[in-house]
């Protein structure tokens, strides 16, 4: 298993990436051939370098990042082959679409004389050719990391749960192991406890481990130290369960971690070098963003203004870093007398208090585009974690533990737990979507911003919004 911003990252995926990368760089230099074939003259007259590298890397990074928005590298989604062309000639379709508007713009970078046509034909067969032909070595061929869980408990049974999600890891989980005595055969979600702690080194050699996931809940008097040590110094990982889970889901998960695993595990570090990059991109982009949205801003004004009464700009008190609260900024989307009587209340599914235009505006979060300002002014940045009112901040951090900690960064336009967990409207909802704030300030890094950035983008134009 490969491990990119801590989480479990299937090889094969990454595998897949970099041979249609190189698939479809081949194909369009083929394209160009074939367009020249029998004129080797014309063809080394067309073909400059390094126009031409250039020319092909634009195609390529398109249809690349089309076919990350189409999910076509999220192995953990089940596609027969009927569904798989339907999301290829989806992402060759918009790919086409988007290069046209490029092309249009910046007409030195077109594939000309028909290469494009051919190029991409060649591509999209290629591509189709290379998942099939993949899917079938990578079954037989490709070695499984064997996994053996030194505990037999809850915890670790939560543990094999969690691996069971993650067919596109490519791992066996063999069993469990007792830490006294042996209920050898008995099974535990689907797999069989296989001995004792006194056994491990012979159930190690037996089973081929490769991996080892201490899934203990409580360590003292029971765990084999000097055992484990071996297995260590021999090559086979060890690793609690805390942090196995937190890889393989993306959150902290707090009804089974300890204090002590904040304490002790790697990360929640935030040198200066990357906190000032970190603002120094809020402001560039906020400033980029706010521009190139102004336009769409002033239309959404005039549109509000028209459909309903009450103010453009709807200002509401969050809680910012370190405790301090500030005015959200936010177009307005319910009714101006949405909580008249009723004071703070969660967002509802088809909440009745939402506006017709607030609907869409709610939906592809256009509504949250003045908050360019909040991210110019350092009240916000643009990845944190969701910004919260007061009222149920003063409820929320008496009812979950660390949850003042989601506090200790710039609140975010966007942010891992608001792309991996649908819009939160209860405390339980609250309690998730802490796992995944966690879990961010944790392993927050620039890259690891560009990556939720990507991924917002995917969720908006899907219309994965707010409610």
């Amino acid at each position: 298993m490969i491990r990119i911003f801590s989480q479990y990252v299937s090889p094969k995926s990454l595998l897949l990436i970099g041979l249609e990368t190189v698939l479809m760089a081949l194909s369009l230099v083929i394209g160009a051939r074939l367009r020249f074939f029998n004129r080797a003259g014309e063809f080394t007259n067309y073909v400059h370098w390094p126009e031409f590298i250039f020319q092909i890397l634009v195609v390529v990074v398109v249809l690349q990042i089309c076919f990350y928005y189409s999910d076509l590298y999220n192995l953990t989604i089940l596609r027969e082959h009927p569904q798989l062309v339907i999301g290829l000639t989806e992402s060759l379709g918009a790919a086409c679409l988007f290069l046209g508007g490029v092309y249009y713009i910046f007409p030195g970078l077109l594939l000309e004389h028909g290469i494009f046509f051919i190029g991409v034909s060649l591509a999209a067969v290629s591509t189709f050719a290379n998942r099939l032909a993949l899917d079938r070595a990578w079954r037989f061929a490709s070695p499984k990391e064997r996994i053996l869980l030194f505990g037999a408990g809850d915890l670790a049974v939560t543990v094999a749960r969690e691996f069971s999600r993650r067919d596109d890891l490519n791992i066996e989980l063999a069993g469990y192991v007792e830490t006294s005595g042996s209920h050898g055969g008995k099974q535990l979600f689907g797999r069989p406890i296989l001995g004792s702690a006194a056994q491990l080194d012979a159930l190690v050699a037996a089973h081929r481990i490769t991996r080892i996931v201490v899934a203990l809940e409580d360590f003292r008097g029971v765990l084999p130290v000097r055992a484990l040590v071996r297995l260590r110094i021999q090559g086979i990982r060890v690793e609690d369960a805390h942090s196995t889970i937190s890889a393989l889901n993306g959150r902290v998960w707090l009804s089974t971690v300890k204090p002590s695993w904040f304490v002790f595990s790697d990360g929640f570090h935030r040198s200066r070098v990357t906190m000032f990059l970190k603002r120094l991109c809020d402001l560039v982009f906020s400033m980029v963003g706010f521009l190139v949205s102004l336009p769409v801003m002033l239309l959404l004004a005039l549109a509000i203004r028209l459909e309903s009464k009450g103010p453009v700009i709807f200002r509401q008190t969050r809680v910012g870093l370190r405790g301090a609260t500030f005015e959200l900024l936010k177009f307005r989307s319910m009714r101006a007398d949405a909580e008249q009587g009723t004071g703070a209340q969660w967002a509802k599914v088809d909440d009745p208090r939402v506006t017709w235009l607030g609907k869409y505006l709610r939906k592809f979060r256009l509504d949250e585009l003045p908050q360019f300002i909040n991210i110019l002014r350092g009240e916000m940045s643009f990845v944190g974690p969701r910004p919260e009112r007061p009222f149920f901040v003063d409820r929320l951090r008496q009812k979950i533990s660390y949850y003042d900690e989601r506090h200790s960064v710039r609140p975010g336009l966007t942010g891992w737990a608001q792309v991996q967990y649908p819009y939160g409207a209860s405390e339980e909802d609250a309690a998730h979507k802490l796992e995944y704030d966690l879990f961010y300030l944790k392993n927050m890094s620039i890259f690891f911003d560009c990556a939720i950035i990507l991924q917002t983008i995917r969720r908006v134009c899907k219309g994965h919004g707010a409610r």
